[in-house]
């Protein structure tokens, strides 16, 4: 894990957050390729699981809801994790994470209590209990509060979802391994509404989505396991929950969950603000209070299981050498382009024409870098290491044939190939 973490820092992916004043706990910063990857994590979501489908509707709500709809949801009252506190040093810890003995110093702990973890604030000029609200802790209240709107706005049938991407908080007692528990972080939600009695095939259908996902940005399949959560141990809103475990460096941990919300968020919605949050099925004539299966995606630790599973040593050419093995969809830099000397002008001439070709042939390819900083093997092997696929050198015979050296980051092996061909090989 430490290897991964230095990486990140040394190649821009992600920095500690708050670094200049010695960091603050539980926070991290995306760096440009950090946020090329993570971009790309969404954006191939919201392609195959929105975008892509005819019953799926997105929406982006506020950060900052009525604390209303947070009691009603249950989280005011029941969002939080056994606390633990050392008698000799005073540090805090889950309970659940720790043993009889401070992990610190060695302390005895005291009673386990529950700490609600929602970040408290406050909105507008007034210092009392009527300006208390809270940061979201999921991005699944403001889908359910835009129910309705939505309802009305499209008129879909069931079954019908709606998908949102967005910031959550969570004052997390002791955050840790990284950017996997962490106190400010992103999540990919679909909450799918279908008729009480189809529950279980919208359920099974949204479990193959996951694989389907985790397949299209190259997290394997060998390193995910599914875990049915028992009774006493699924959130307060759960009749069925199965949570998606992978092989972190630092074990098998929840990745994603698939959860079976009954009606539970929209009857306590309607109750408590008095509106009606039924559906009418206009086909069979029934007013209903549709129930929900949600797939919950996390945007950071989705991020972190694929440098997991794409951090790489071996050894070429002799030497050792590390690598980040992306699947093509996902890496941030998708063909680096190279002059084999930066010295010789009719080489960075051709470079630069073939870089900005294609930088502008499509969307697709808009993620090419230049890369002219040493010698060519120093440049294979910093491409290698943020994970660019393939590599392209122009070298004195492309001045006369018009072809290239192209590349493979996992083999190493290198072919000449036209410039004509090269948007199509590296797409």
């Amino acid at each position: 894990m430490e290897k991964i973490v230095s990486l990140c820092k040394r190649r821009g992916f992600i920095y500690p957050g708050s670094e200049i004043y010695g960091g603050l706990s539980g926070t991290w910063d995306y760096g440009p390729l950090g946020v090329a990857l993570k971009q790309n994590v969404k954006d191939i979501w919201w392609r195959m699981l929105v975008g892509g489908r005819d019953d799926m509707y997105g929406v982006d709500a506020a950060i900052l809801m009525n604390p209303r709809a947070w009691e009603a949801s249950g989280h005011v009252a029941g969002f939080s994790d056994p606390l633990v506190e050392c008698a000799k040093c005073k540090r805090r810890f889950r309970a659940d994470h720790v043993g009889e003995k401070c992990p610190e110093c060695g302390g005895s702990l005291g009673e386990s209590r529950q700490f609600n973890m929602m970040f408290k604030t406050q909105i507008g000029a007034t210092d009392d209990a009527s300006a208390i609200t809270y940061l979201r802790p999921e991005t699944a209240g403001g889908i359910f509060v835009n129910f309705k709107n939505v309802v009305d706005s499209f008129h879909p049938k069931l079954p019908f979802g709606i998908a949102q991407i967005g910031k959550a908080f969570r004052n997390e007692i002791a955050p840790r391994d990284f950017i996997f528990r962490v106190r400010e972080l992103e999540q990919m939600e679909v909450e799918y509404f279908v008729r009480p009695e189809a529950w279980e095939k919208s359920f099974e259908e949204w479990r193959s989505e996951v694989y389907r996902y985790t397949d299209a940005i190259g997290i394997p399949r060998s390193q995910i396991h599914e875990l049915e959560v028992p009774d006493g141990e699924r959130a307060h809103y759960s009749k069925r929950t199965i949570d998606f475990e992978f092989d972190f460096p630092f074990g098998r941990k929840e990745l994603y969950g698939l959860a079976y919300r009954t009606d539970f968020d929209l009857s306590s919605h309607a109750n408590a603000s008095g509106q009606d949050l039924s559906y009418l099925d206009e086909e069979k004539k029934e007013r209903l209070v549709p129930h929900v299966v949600e797939p919950s995606f996390g945007v950071d630790r989705t991020v972190l299981a694929i440098l997991s599973s794409a951090y790489t040593e071996d050894e070429l050419g002799g030497e050792p050498r590390t690598y980040l093995k992306f699947n093509k969809s996902v890496a941030p830099i998708k063909a680096a382009v190279f002059p084999l000397l930066k010295n010789k002008p009719e080489l960075v001439k051709k470079a630069r024409k073939v870089y900005e070709s294609l930088k502008a042939d499509s969307s697709k390819l808009k993620a090419i870098a230049w890369d002219d900083n040493g010698n060519i093997g120093k440049r294979y092997r910093r491409q290698d290491e943020i994970g660019t696929p393939a590599c392209i050198t122009i070298d004195f015979q492309t001045l006369e044939d018009d072809t290239v050296t192209l590349r493979n980051r996992d083999t190493g092996e290198q072919e000449r190939v036209s410039v004509d061909s090269l948007a199509s090989r590296i797409a």
